[in-house]
């Protein structure tokens, strides 16, 4: 076990409001992990092998980079956001989750668990940013991403807030007694974490290497009371991006995790056991995969955007620098747009970006969402249809 166990005692609560057997006094023991700085893993051949298979991909994913594909970067990264949640239960489908993003840009009210998906995606958006430009990782900055992670959350109370009490996984909703997995004690949690910020800005370690063991220590301190898997799978791509393994697209690791959740949760529970190198090679497999996931569905996107491009062109021949063209470029960020989003990703005025869109619209392009005059929204065709795809982890 990478640490040692601590027996506590769950007090007893006659007021608790839940069956007697859950109001009793009960034993349980939390395991407070070891610290990662200074780790050295010993890595077998065949671990090191999918290690650096899995970076090669990564890498070969982030070498066809360039500004005309900034938009396919925040279409990955979106993706990786909404797969982070989906493993923590929130479930909503593409076409309503992209439908709820438009109406938030212009405005108007969106259900609860859109918002806190949608919130998911700033957080990840602001962790990457973040890491660009930091000195370091620090404990601050994770509590930073909680606090935007959880800003809409049905308990957003806690953002941003270390936990003060004891939480556990597995087992029931009123003790930690029998509980699967039960976390350091809250006074512990401060220490960890600085532990772990140091680790994370160490580079003695190979980039993919770093990256799983500061997700699984994160996990296994558990700081939050809740939004720690989502907080912990974004430190993964904050990691990465600041080794510059992945300067431009994310890989969505957790498109991967999310599709084989027991395989996640097992690998995890390797890490606590001291079985590094198995929790490694569980978390260079499902890399390897979302890099060659990401490789081909932006492969796809690109030739949609071909066909758009073919479309519009046969339509109205619009001159080069029309913005409905401009329009077409940033798409694959914004799979349902509006009048101020394009206006502000495409740095063109409002009536030549209207102008586009009823272009694009002829074209087939564009479909419009609703008939009304105000707050309209168009989604880009056949785009969503990919989407659907690379978040369900599809080949």
């Amino acid at each position: 076990m990478r640490g040692r166990l601590v027996h506590r005692t769950w007090e007893w609560n006659p007021a608790l409001y839940a069956p007697a057997r859950y109001r009793r006094a009960c034993g349980y023991d939390a395991l407070i992990p070891d610290a990662l700085v200074g780790l050295e893993p010993t890595l077998p051949g065949e671990v090191a092998g999918a290690v650096s298979e899995a970076e090669k991909a990564i890498a070969d994913l982030n070498g066809k980079a360039g500004p005309e594909l900034a938009p396919l970067a925040r279409l990955l990264l979106r993706t990786e956001s909404i797969a982070s949640s989906k493993v923590e239960g929130l479930q909503v489908d593409a076409r309503t989750l992209a439908r709820a993003e438009a109406n938030q840009d212009t405005g108007r009210r969106v259900g609860p668990e859109a918002a806190e998906i949608l919130s998911n995606i700033d957080a990840m958006q602001l962790a990457i940013e973040q890491a660009s430009a930091a000195q370091g990782i620090t404990a601050p900055s994770m509590v930073a991403v909680h606090s935007a992670l959880m800003a809409h959350a049905p308990n957003r109370e806690i953002a941003g807030r270390l936990r003060d009490s004891q939480n556990w996984i597995g087992g029931n909703d009123y003790n930690p007694c029998g509980a699967d997995f039960v976390p350091p004690p809250p006074e512990e949690v401060g220490r960890l974490l600085d532990d772990l910020a140091v680790f994370c800005n160490d580079e003695t370690l190979p980039p993919l290497v770093q990256a799983a063991l500061a997700h699984a220590q994160f996990e296994t301190i558990h700081p939050f009371a809740d939004g720690n898997g989502r907080t912990g799978r974004a430190l993964i791509q904050v990691i990465l991006r600041r080794r510059g393994l992945a300067p431009d697209f994310v890989p969505p690791v957790s498109v991967i995790l999310a599709r084989d959740k027991d395989r996640y949760i097992r690998g995890l529970t390797f890490f606590r056991e001291d079985r590094i190198a198995e929790w490694l090679e569980t978390f260079a497999v499902a890399a390897r995969r979302a890099a060659d996931l990401a490789m081909r569905y932006t492969a796809r996107v690109v030739e949609l955007q071909q066909e758009w491009r073919d479309r519009l062109e046969k339509a109205s021949k619009p001159r080069s620098d029309a913005a409905a063209w401009a329009l077409i470029d940033v798409l694959p960020a914004h799979p349902v747009v509006t009048v101020p989003v394009a206006v502000a990703v495409t740095k063109r005025t409002k009536p030549a970006v209207t102008n586009g869109i009823d272009e694009l619209e002829r074209a087939g392009v564009l479909h419009r969402l609703s008939a009304s005059a105000r707050n309209r929204a168009w989604e880009a065709v056949g785009l969503l249809d990919l989407i659907v795809g690379l978040e369900a982890g599809a080949g």
